[in-house]
């Protein structure tokens, strides 16, 4: 028995930032961006939030797999950007999706979120205890982003993707996880600091006080992290499943950044034609962006049963791993 992904949906602000519109706020240009990122425009909350586009990515994701909300046992959410601190954006969900019969909770793992929480859900159901669950990818990067600091604000988006996971005879086939704590530093952000009777926040150089309130990165290191670990895992997962590369139907990877991508694909041997992308029009959704990019592709026909399917996703922690199933 495993698990096979049976319904995808997804949920994206209405509202469009292009990099023209980046442009009129920090210094930076389109093709200064496209150019380096491959992003053009990406979607930011107004009215919505992260659980509201959750919600409506989860009843997208019921609808295609034909499975009520009643019959979910297991709802998990892989967001960094909950609306609140409790309740669980995945309690939210539930509520508002009337899954009365699921336990829910979140996991945090940034951008490699979805792929731990397909995971998880995948051991609950290969041991029997649930046989149907909602895994979702919620994020508002938009508000941890300095929107000055053109380093960052042009990278990232909002969004969610959600699939539905059922017990079955095929699907799943393998996972690779990894972390790597002593370079969280690389990519951090800084939660509510402690303040309270005996003490205050006092300025600091660790990485989980640092100056700014706001998201940080050091591009190249995540550059350098993502072009050497993403194949690695990969071809671990590939040898795992005695699979070879060119076997391969379709590689989703976390859409961070054409360049990244694009080295993935030459370092494996394989055709970058396998390796869809998005983040053109949406930049970089962190745990959100497999489910999105899934749903497009299976919405739009591209996904056949049967076909060998690769997701790899890559992030801060640092973490990173990698899933292969038969549609």
């Amino acid at each position: 028995m495993t698990s096979r992904i049976t319904g995808t949906g997804s949920c994206l602000p209405a509202e469009i930032i292009t990099n023209d519109d980046l442009a009129q706020v920090v210094d930076t240009s389109d093709e200064w961006i496209s150019t380096r990122t491959g992003i053009r425009s990406r979607r930011i909350v107004k009215g919505e939030s992260g659980a509201s586009m959750a919600a409506e990515a989860a009843r997208r994701a019921l609808e295609n797999a034909g499975v009520s909300a009643g019959e979910i046992q297991l709802i998990i959410v892989a967001t960094c950007t909950g609306d609140l601190q409790f309740p669980g954006t995945a309690c939210v969900v539930q509520k508002e999706i009337q899954a009365d019969g699921a336990v829910a909770f979140d996991l945090g793992a940034a951008c490699s979120g979805f792929l731990f929480a397909l995971n998880t859900a995948h051991a609950y159901i290969q041991t029997g205890v649930y046989q149907k669950a909602l895994v979702i990818g919620t994020e508002v990067l938009s508000k941890l982003v300095d929107w000055k600091d053109r380093s960052t604000c042009v990278l990232f988006g909002d969004g969610a993707g959600a699939a539905v996971v059922e017990a079955s005879e095929e699907g799943l086939q393998g996972f690779v996880q990894y972390s790597d704590g002593k370079k969280g530093e690389v990519l951090s952000c800084i939660s509510r600091p402690v303040e309270n009777l005996i003490h205050r926040k006092e300025e600091g150089t660790d990485y989980r006080t640092p100056v700014s309130d706001y998201l940080t990165m050091n591009g190249q290191e995540v550059f350098r992290f993502a072009v050497k670990k993403v194949p690695e895992c990969i071809h671990q997962l590939l040898d795992q499943t005695r699979t070879r590369a060119d076997q391969v139907d379709w590689y989703i990877l976390h859409q961070a950044n054409s360049r990244i991508i694009q080295s993935v694909a030459k370092r494996m041997g394989v055709d970058e034609a396998r390796f869809p992308m998005n983040m053109d029009r949406y930049g970089n959704t962190s745990a959100a962006s497999i489910p999105i990019l899934l749903d497009e592709l299976n919405r739009e026909g591209k996904l056949a049963r049967g076909q060998q399917i690769v997701l790899a996703g890559f992030g801060a922690g640092l973490t990173w791993g990698a899933a292969k199933l038969t549609w």
